[in-house]
């Protein structure tokens, strides 16, 4: 089939060389411009770079309404579209003119983790698996029928890197079995469960202070969620601002106020942790890296060498 592709990052790059791989004839592609901004300096394969040096003809587009656009896609002629990682809204003008539509492929098991950073997000609430799913774009977002669904179990140590590793493998693969099951004439995709939809927003540097009256476990989930390259989990410790690599949950359970510099533990500090801490039945996060507002990369046994004071979520 003849494709238009529109993508992004790394997550569009593996997925326009699985297409450029495959019998599927990519006849345009539509990209981002090159950013300077936070989220794109993470993950930023050029798709740009890869379209132009297997010669298919490229626009770079940040918004993708103008009618130039829709000339290029018209005289194009693409049975199909396919998006990946695009970063703005696409008109129903545009995703529904190619005679089968558009194939989207998100980071999730859909309906769940519909919207932004679903990797990320999944790993905070501690899901058992996360996934990779292709859909059929309609008006709303990430709520097209689902032509495939891959799933990829969540180890105990994982963070969002080994996640990332995982699922964007799939993209290219998943995108290329979806659009053989269109090209074979297939219609009867399932509409998703809009009962159990979850959506989530874009994540910013508020979303990864840590709340110290969170479950041990809950914040440790964030830290794995925010490893380099991603913006750490961050705290305050004596009015300077703290990131969290690593931590653990503790062996021990600890009672007090949270937020406490209170023990040495295996590895790291426990903290502790917990709105119920006072009770004394809480498990407590063992910090086993940090890096302080100046960029040294510290162990935490090294960072705190006297216990007591606390770990605050403002100066």
């Amino acid at each position: 089939m003849r494709v238009a592709f529109f993508g992004f990052g790394t997550w569009g790059s593996r997925t326009l060389q699985a297409l450029l791989d495959s019998h599927h004839e990519v006849v345009l592609v539509v990209t981002h411009p090159p950013s300077d901004g936070a989220w794109e300096r993470i993950w930023n394969d050029s798709v740009e770079d890869l379209a132009r040096s297997a010669g298919v003809p490229v626009l770079l587009r940040n918004r993708p309404d103008d009618a130039d656009l829709q000339v290029r896609l018209k005289e194009a002629d693409p049975d199909v579209m396919v998006a990946v990682n695009w970063r703005t809204l696409i008109p129903s003008e545009v995703f529904s003119l190619p005679r089968l539509g558009t194939l989207n492929v998100h980071d999730s098991l859909l309906p769940r983790y519909a919207g932004f950073a679903p990797l990320n997000w999944a790993l905070i609430n501690g899901e058992t698996q996360v996934g990779v799913t292709a859909h059929l774009m309609d008006a709303e977002l990430d709520a097209g029928p689902i032509v495939l669904q891959w799933a990829v179990p969540v180890g105990a140590q994982d963070t969002a890197v080994d996640l990332f590793h995982a699922t964007v493998k799939l993209f290219g693969p998943i995108t290329v079995a979806g659009l053989d099951l269109m090209a074979d004439g297939r219609t009867d995709f399932p509409t998703q469960d809009r009962s159990s939809a979850t959506f989530f927003h874009k994540r910013a540097d508020e979303d990864n202070r840590i709340d110290w009256t969170w479950p041990a476990r809950d914040i440790v989930n964030l830290v794995r969620a925010q490893p380099d390259p991603y913006p750490n989990a961050w705290t305050y410790h004596r009015g300077e601002r703290l990131s969290v690599l690593k931590a653990s949950v503790s062996e021990k359970r600890y009672g007090g106020t949270p937020g406490r510099i209170f023990f040495r533990e295996g590895p790291g500090v426990a903290i502790v942790a917990g709105s119920e801490a006072r009770r004394g039945q809480n498990l407590a996060v063992v910090i086993e890296t940090v890096r302080t507002a100046a960029g040294e990369t510290l162990p935490a046994l090294e960072y705190f060498t006297a216990m007591g004071g606390y770990l605050t979520d403002r100066p």
